[in-house]
């Protein structure tokens, strides 16, 4: 049997980030060999994911990027279950690995980026290695990505980066100030936490659904159920302002909504501009 000593452990935990224990352990375990010990930590790592399946994990990180011609982007909520592990940087890299390797990819779930190569190495076996490093539950938790012939423009809160937005708007022609008035936008939904873009775009069983609260509220008041019709649908016009975005007052402005600054933008570059989509990512939320 090999002689393990103090340098081979150290070597392998700057290879791996894992604890000092595990890592002599993994080398013992590998008559000293340092590739097979890697394998064995990230073995390590996907064994005991499974025995964190059932834990909660509402911290991480939100990963949010748009290539430079703006014409792709992706969002991506990766999560782990204390703040310790979110700010450590070999979970920062971690996620910083899977966001790079969405954007330049298209995959459906993460089954299908879970086989993708990144740095010599497929997700899963970075997914493994993390796992390795902490006694948390670490998974990625949904991701979207956008590729437009318009244009991508993305939001990422700096405070605590848990809180990013993606948005396609119609046009590929933004200039500066076509640019920063999107930016705006992105930080509006952010802050403003929109359902839709536009009334259009609200479902029949949302309108059904808050119809029904605000005539049950009239009638319960004392109201004739005409008249809780009425003040029903009074309400629905509120209903909008708050619940879809290009009505919404606009938070830089109070005496604009977001429709304006949509108008504002359409004439800086010439033309319609429309927001086809957006994605808003906060941690933790429920889906």
């Amino acid at each position: 049997m090999a002689d393990i000593n103090p340098q081979m452990v150290k070597d392998l935990r700057e290879k791996t980030g894992a604890g000092m224990g595990d890592c002599k352990k993994a080398l013992v375990e590998t008559d000293g060999d340092m590739t097979l010990a890697i394998e064995y930590l990230r073995k390590k790592g996907a064994a005991s994911a499974a025995k964190r399946a059932d834990r909660r994990a509402s911290e991480g990180k939100i990963f949010v990027n748009t290539t430079d011609d703006n014409k792709a982007g992706v969002i991506i909520e990766i999560n782990c279950e204390t703040d310790f592990v979110a700010l450590n940087e070999h979970f920062v890299n971690y996620v910083n690995v899977v966001g790079e390797t969405v954007i330049k990819g298209d995959y459906a779930n993460y089954d299908e980026l879970a086989k993708a190569k990144a740095n010599d190495a497929t997700i899963e076996e970075h997914t493994n290695d993390i796992l390795a490093m902490f006694s948390e539950k670490i998974e990625v938790r949904r991701f979207k990505k956008i590729a437009t012939t318009g244009s991508v423009v993305s939001y990422l809160h700096a405070a605590n980066g848990k809180l990013g937005v993606l948005i396609e708007v119609s046009t590929p022609k933004l200039t500066d100030k076509a640019l920063n008035l999107c930016k705006d936008i992105t930080m509006q939904i952010a802050a403003m936490n929109p359902s839709f873009i536009t009334r259009d775009d609200v479902d029949n069983v949302t309108l059904a659904k808050e119809i029904e609260i605000y005539k049950t509220q009239a009638m319960e008041s004392g109201k004739k159920e005409d008249i809780a019709e009425r003040i029903a649908q009074g309400k629905l016009e509120k209903y909008y302002t708050e619940a879809c975005l290009v009505e919404q007052t606009f938070v830089k402005d109070n005496k604009k909504t977001v429709g304006d600054v949509l108008k504002d933008i359409s004439k800086e570059v010439g033309e319609d501009v429309k927001i086809n989509k957006f994605y808003r990512f906060s941690i933790g939320e429920e889906i």
